[in-house]
């Protein structure tokens, strides 16, 4: 099994910053592939960003140029830093592991979730 803890949401200003971080812990070796995924009130889970183990990265076109996504690996921590939040940014935000080699997109292919974390973007 691996555990995810997220943090680093908030509530902050349109425009503004914020980071998450997603720490993993147990067996790692199945964190190949690590993603971020948020949800919306009345919304369906919405893919974020992707990275693989060796940094390549992909990102959902509403985040494209605003989001980064990176990972740690001796920390076995993946971050996602948001830049310029919109309000439509709101969301809980789910950190995921996969142990597949390639950067998924689809919630079915992460097997471990995280808890989520909250970001509220005012406008």
């Amino acid at each position: 099994q691996v555990q995810l803890v997220e943090s680093g949401g908030g509530l902050v200003q349109a425009g503004g910053s914020l980071r998450l971080s997603c720490a993993a812990s147990g067996r790692t070796f199945s964190t190949a592939a690590m993603g971020w995924f948020r949800q919306a009130p009345g919304k369906g889970r919405e893919f974020v960003a992707t990275i693989s183990w060796s940094g390549n990265t992909y990102y959902a076109d509403s985040v494209k140029g605003r989001f980064t996504i990176s990972r740690d690996n001796p920390k076995n921590t993946a971050y996602l830093q948001m830049n310029n939040l919109k309000p439509e940014d709101t969301a809980v935000y789910y950190c995921a592991a996969s142990p597949r080699s390639y950067t998924p997109t689809l919630s079915s292919d992460f097997d471990f979730w995280g808890q989520g974390t909250q970001v509220t973007v005012s406008s």
